[in-house]
Parts: C-alpha cells; sequence; structure tokens
C-alpha cells in the first residue's frame, strides 16, 4: 500500500512533482522521488536546475510554485529520478544591490549548502573545464553503509595522544608505501604506523570539499602547479572531499571516508575534525558565485554597514555564525558528522568568530557556543576551539566552556617548537606553558570578564 505523500500532484513538462517537507534542508531521497528543500528570505523565486552527471549543460529546469514554498523555504518532491546520474542546483532571483547586502543573480547556478556530497573536483589536480557553467554540483547519496556495530569510542579527553595529519600529505609521497596514495583508503594501510607511535586518536585537517585550484598558479622558480594545498576554504561543509578518495571518480568518496572511520575505531583510534566555519571559498567583493552569496549573501555573512564583508577570518568574508539561520546550519551539520559518520570530536578553526554577534562584537554568552555545549546529540564528542581569530579577539583561558568546550593553547605550540630548535632564553616560558600558561590565562580572563571571579581559570586546568 502506498502512502498518499508517494504521489504526484502537480506536473510541469515532463516532470511529477508535488509540494515538498521543508525539513531536513537539501536533497532526500523518499519514496519515488527527491525531496529538494532550500532556503532563502530575500529571494523572490527559485528554480531546481538539473544535470546528468558531469554534462556542461542542464537537462531540465524545474520552478518552484508558489505553493511549494513555507515560509523562506522552497521544498519540492520531483519522482522518478535517476539517483545515481543526477547533480543539481539552484537559481534564485531577487534584487541586486551590494550597498544593502543582496547579490542575487538568476544567471548563476548555485550549489546547495546542505550537499551530502560534491562533483567537480573528482580527481586531485586534474584541472577543469573553466568553461563549464557549473563548478561545483551538488550530489545524491545513499546513507546505507554497514557500521557493524560501530561507535564513538569516548576516550577521555586527558588520555588522548593525537595526531594532527593532512589526509593527502600523510601518504602521497612514495616513501609512505601504500597502493592508494593521498587517499582515504591510502590512510588505512598506516594505521599500524600510527600504532606503533602510541597513537590513539587522528586529527584530520579539513576533509570537506573545498577547491584546490583556489588561488592556483605555476611557480615561477620550479614551474610546478601550486595548489590550494591545505583546505581551509570550504565550499561544502557536509560533503567529505572528492579527490581526498581513491573512489572519488566512482562517487564513492562517503562510503570510503566512512570505512576508514570504522577501521580507525577497531583499532582504537578516534577521528577529530578539523572544521572551519569561520569563512567560505567565496571570499570578498570580488570572489566568486558558488553558493550562499547568490542563495542570501545578507543572511549568510557579516556586512558592514556598506553591504562590503567583515574580515575577522582574514580570507575575505566571516561567516555570520550567530545568525539563527547560520547557527542551525553548523548545528545540521555537526550532528550529521556525529550521527552518519561516528566522528568523535571537532577542532573548530579561529573558533573565537563563533563568539561574535552580528555586527562583529564578542559576546560573553555565544548563543551558538553554548547550543553546541548543550546539544543532546553532540553529548559526548569533543569540542576543541581554536580560541582567536584574524581580528585580534584571543580567548585562550577566557573561551566560553559551560565545562564542555577544551582550547588550543597557540602560545604553547609556539614556546614548545622554540624550544626544541633550540633557541635561547625560553625556559622561563616553557615552564608557564607547561602549567596551562595560568598567567596568560588570568591576564586574558581579567581583560574579558573583569566583574565575573567565576570565569577564571584554575591554574594548570588549561587543555593545551
Amino acid at each position: 500500500m502506498k502512502r498518499v505523500d508517494a504521489f504526484p500532484t502537480h506536473k510541469y513538462k515532463d516532470f511529477q512533482l508535488r509540494p515538498g517537507k521543508p525539513l531536513p534542508f537539501g536533497a532526500t531521497i523518499v519514496s519515488g522521488g527527491v525531496n529538494f528543500s532550500i532556503f532563502s528570505r530575500h529571494a523572490t523565486s527559485c528554480s531546481l536546475v538539473l544535470f546528468r552527471k558531469r554534462e556542461k549543460e542542464p537537462f531540465a529546469e524545474i520552478p518552484f510554485f508558489d505553493e511549494f514554498r513555507i515560509g523562506n523555504v522552497w521544498a519540492m518532491v520531483v519522482f522518478d529520478l535517476d539517483y545515481e546520474d543526477i547533480e543539481y542546483g539552484y537559481r534564485m532571483d531577487g534584487l541586486f544591490d551590494t550597498k544593502q547586502g543582496f547579490w542575487f543573480n538568476k544567471e548563476k547556478i548555485l550549489m546547495d549548502p546542505y550537499a551530502k556530497a560534491i562533483g567537480g573536483r573528482d580527481i586531485w589536480g586534474v584541472e577543469p573545464d573553466w568553461n563549464n557553467i557549473y563548478q561545483h554540483r551538488g550530489r545524491l547519496v545513499f546513507d546505507d553503509f554497514d557500521w557493524e556495530g560501530d561507535s564513538a569510542l569516548e576516550i577521555p579527553m586527558e588520555d588522548l595522544i593525537i595526531y594532527e595529519m593532512h589526509v593527502r600529505g600523510f601518504t602521497s609521497h612514495e616513501s609512505s608505501g601504500v597502493k592508494h596514495k593521498g587517499t582515504f583508503a591510502g590512510l588505512i594501510d598506516k594505521i599500524p604506523y600510527l600504532k606503533d607511535l602510541g597513537i590513539n586518536c587522528i586529527e584530520l585537517m579539513p576533509i570537506h570539499e573545498f577547491d584546490e585550484f583556489e588561488h592556483s598558479r605555476i611557480s615561477p622558480v620550479t614551474e610546478e602547479r601550486l595548489f590550494n594545498y591545505w583546505g581551509y576554504s570550504n565550499i561544502g561543509f557536509f560533503a567529505p572531499k572528492t579527490g581526498y578518495a581513491a573512489t572519488g571518480k566512482f562517487g564513492m568518496q562517503v562510503d570510503e571516508l566512512k570505512n576508514l572511520i570504522k577501521v580507525l575505531h577497531i583499532n582504537g583510534i578516534e577521528v577529530i575534525l578539523d572544521v572551519v566555519f569561520n569563512h567560505t571559498a567565496e571570499g570578498n567583493e570580488n570572489g566568486p558565485y558558488i553558493s550562499y552569496r547568490g542563495l542570501d549573501n545578507k543572511t549568510y555573512y557579516m556586512l558592514t554597514p556598506e553591504g562590503y564583508y567583515y574580515n575577522f577570518s582574514g580570507c575575505g568574508n566571516t561567516l555570520n555564525c550567530n545568525n539563527p539561520i547560520v547557527r542551525n546550519m553548523i548545528l545540521d551539520c555537526l550532528r550529521y558528522w556525529t550521527s552518519e559518520y561516528h566522528i568523535d570530536g571537532f577542532r573548530f578553526d579561529l573558533a573565537a568568530i563563533l563568539g561574535r554577534d552580528q555586527n562583529g562584537a564578542p559576546m560573553h554568552n555565544p548563543p551558538l557556543l553554548e547550543t553546541l555545549a548543550f546539544d543532546p546529540i553532540l553529548g559526548k564528542v569533543k569540542l576543541i576551539a581554536e580560541a582567536w581569530d584574524a581580528g585580534g579577539l584571543y580567548q585562550v583561558g577566557s573561551f566560553p566552556a559551560w565545562g564542555r568546550w577544551a582550547e588550543w593553547n597557540g602560545k604553547y605550540r609556539d614556546d614548545i617548537r622554540k624550544f626544541i630548535k633550540g633557541e635561547p632564553k625560553i625556559v622561563g616560558a616553557i615552564a608557564e606553558r607547561i602549567q596551562g600558561s595560568p598567567l596568560i590565562n588570568f591576564l586574558i580572563s581579567s581583560l574579558y570578564f573583569p566583574f565575573h571571579s567565576a570565569h577564571l581559570p584554575q591554574a594548570g586546568n588549561d587543555p593545551t
């Protein structure tokens, strides 16, 4: 017996449609079709653009009927799509007035910020077709991976021995001895090496989809192509980097990453992700349209009164993290990685930005940080803050914690490096760092919380 909502109610050209469910956002496989749901507060119209995988031109463009809009969300079920051969995007129409913060342009095809897989950079370093009208394409995924009883390890924080790792760099050289170099699959071959070192946790530098060709150029010295190697420039927060998967060219990056995490857990090794919620790859006023700028620029980014981008990230723009829509997107993202990928923890790049209000001012009790601290799904994962940003906000020792947030101690990192290098007059600083930097923590806490002694840290208790 079929459900009533498995039947179409509308038709557009050859496509059978019905009003969709506004939640969850993104593209979700439902009975007989795909539910597409996208938010924009300020757009005046929206259409769904459908491609077959890797084809340059779309094979269909379907407008969202007025009755498919609920509040500020367009939601539509499209029936009888070939799930495995579909790429999708959106066109949004609306006001173009950058001084007011509006960048709508219906000529641009925009990626879904909730896309669980993204095509366009399927094999690392293979130069794309720059004439392609849609560079980064949303794809559908199947959440049918067999975890075989796996769950997060929940090793106490004080017992972790963490190896910070770049997925590609860890095995890309011939000396790694792995078959699939520079990939999630290749990392599995190095697990015995990690165990020999005594490692029980790896912290993966950004593995969300990014574009290695961002700012790419030819070196004038070596004549080699230089890439955006580190990945601190997100295109999609929900999607693993396709070019990091040996199976990325087949669209199997989701399963490959999940298999890596499962095998690491079998070997007693947790996985922490380095997440970059402070900015996106769209840059400043001269940057590209990829997703957020064209969907609802004024919602997703912090803007000056003149409509320019605040740049507390040092990367051209700043994500508007304490706007309720963006706050919910970050929460949805972390819940997704925790529940669907069994991630054990997150290290937040330039986390002080997450505590700024929509005008950029630091808040004493940031709602996003509090929400993450008390969220039920995130209740057991590690939350680690890089407790500063590029706008001068330094919060080591005073980062809002609620008993949940740990901190990176940059002074510890820098002084230990100097000590190992043999730099002079560093012994006193090393003694301070080994104690957890109590003096600097006291000074910073006094600066930000001068009237609240309860916020002052206990000497030696600051995680490093």
